[in-house]
């Protein structure tokens, strides 16, 4: 399992479709799943799922995105699952890690776009 975080700038409703089409564009068998969206008194919290072959470990890979406005911050989490061949310990982490590579690439556009907030 692989967890990346980062703050970001900007409009969470551009940020959420930019982020989406971001990472499905990044591979051919990247596809988005469900999805959920929550509106609270605070802010909005919206979590997708994302899934995609990964040809180095020969098997699925997910990532779950959560993104949590915060004024004019938005907090993202992205956490990749799955890819190992092992029963009982990962031993294959390489679709994993260059899935959640895709979140970090479209964060770092973001950013150059936008900006981030410093990283704690």
């Amino acid at each position: 399992m692989s967890v990346y975080t980062r703050t970001l700038v900007g409009p969470f409703d551009e940020l959420m479709p930019f982020l989406t089409s971001s990472i499905t564009g990044q591979s051919v068998s990247a596809s988005e799943e469900p999805s959920a969206d929550v509106r609270t008194a605070a802010g909005r919290v919206a979590v997708r799922a994302f899934e995609r072959f990964s040809w180095t470990g020969s098997n699925r890979v997910g990532m779950t995105v959560t993104a949590v406005e915060d004024g004019g911050a938005v907090h993202v989490v992205g956490i990749t699952v799955g890819g190992s061949q092992a029963v009982f310990m990962k031993i294959n982490t390489f679709g994993e890690e260059a899935f959640l590579e895709t979140l970090v690439n479209a964060c770092a556009a973001w950013e150059s776009k936008r900006g981030a907030l410093p990283q704690r």
